[in-house]
């Protein structure tokens, strides 16, 4: 490529224009590239995945240097450093159910909190749900506080009238704060998720000193970010023994690279704390999936709902499927695909959590 014989001889607008026109030319072909390699998903990921389907026993054992290699790509920080000391405070009563904030130390003086709610009615103790928020949003909202767009439903204060305990944890929430400290885990080779789901560990341990939950039966329910966390833990913390993927679970290959009206895509926002290293190596949901069973998982997913174009879920959804269906199992997998948007369904949650848990 050719714009002057000699640079020294040729006019700036000249030197400008071939500057400009090399630079976009090297972006197109660089873009060009990367996105051919991160659609070749399924060949590169095959190479990482050796199931066996003989029995649950063969094929936990068959999953399990993948599970390793989650673990390094979210990060491990490890046990915590310190007593739990729980700080028990008032959050909210009423005639069916009491709840309290509790803190509990987790990394020096970084502590786990959340707001954790026990029925009233019934004997214990009780089977527990940890009820996750989403971005931009709180442990309140899981309780109907603050959601007047009735994205929540309410659904920790449901799941309490239905006979279970609910552990909300409280995350880092808004975008900004989120990319912050994603940059400063990944200068330790780790991210901020990694941090966050050992604090959801952290408060399961808390659950196992009370008499009054179950830490035998703990379920995982979470929205949005929320589902994004129950997607990601769930591989890792064995302790929680079903989980709802409420408004997340998606076509990962083409929700961060696939720029389509149809539904949004990560890859022209800063949302940069979804970056996690290798997870288009081996690890897009329906594989994540497969790091969950044969424990039972809902998708709950509405066809109104920007994240995602429904008919891609399906496909991937059936690509999960395919696991318990190889182990005779597929009861234990479920897709709730409703008309509506971002949004829980309690109805269908809790029917699958007493089926469950």
């Amino acid at each position: 490529m050719t714009f002057y014989e000699n640079a020294f001889e040729a006019e700036t607008g000249l030197i400008q224009r071939g500057i400009t026109d090399r630079q976009r030319l090297l972006r197109t072909e660089t873009e060009d590239y990367l996105r051919a390699l991160n659609l070749e998903y399924e060949q590169r990921a095959a190479q990482y995945w050796d199931r066996d389907y003989s029995s649950e026993e063969a094929y936990l054992q068959s999953v399990e240097p993948n599970r390793a290699r989650w673990l390094a790509a979210i990060g491990d920080f490890g046990p915590a450093e310190s007593e739990m000391d729980p700080l028990v405070e008032p959050f909210a009563e009423n005639d069916e159910f009491r709840a309290e904030w509790v803190t509990v130390n987790h990394y020096g003086n970084l502590r786990a909190r959340g707001i954790v709610g026990v029925p009233k009615q019934g004997d214990g103790p009780f089977p527990v749900v940890i009820c996750q928020h989403g971005v931009s949003s709180s442990p309140e909202k899981t309780f109907g506080l603050d959601d007047a767009n009735e994205v929540y439903h309410s659904y920790a204060q449901e799941c309490l009238r239905a006979g279970f305990a609910v552990i909300s944890p409280l995350n880092v929430t808004f975008a900004q704060p989120r990319a912050r400290y994603t940059r400063m885990c990944r200068m330790l080779g780790k991210t901020l998720w990694g941090l966050e789901i050992s604090k959801i560990a952290r408060l399961i341990d808390y659950a196992e000193t009370r008499d009054d939950l179950d830490a035998e039966r703990v379920g995982m329910w979470g929205i949005s970010l929320g589902g994004a966390y129950t997607l990601l833990t769930l591989p890792l913390e064995l302790r929680i023994k079903a989980g709802i993927i409420c408004a997340w679970f998606n076509d990962r290959v083409r929700k961060m690279i696939v720029e389509d009206p149809r539904h949004s895509c990560f890859l022209p926002l800063d949302s940069q704390h979804v970056w996690i290293p290798g997870l288009l190596r081996e690890f897009a949901d329906a594989d994540l999936v497969s790091l969950i069973c044969p424990r039972p998982v809902m998708s709950q997913t509405g066809k109104c709902d920007g994240i995602a174009w429904w008919p891609w879920v399906v496909e991937e959804f059936e690509r999960a499927r395919s696991h318990y269906e190889k182990l005779g199992i597929a009861e234990r997998i479920e897709l709730d695909l409703h008309e509506g948007g971002h949004e829980i369904r309690v109805e269908t949650g809790l029917r699958f959590l007493r089926q469950w848990l």
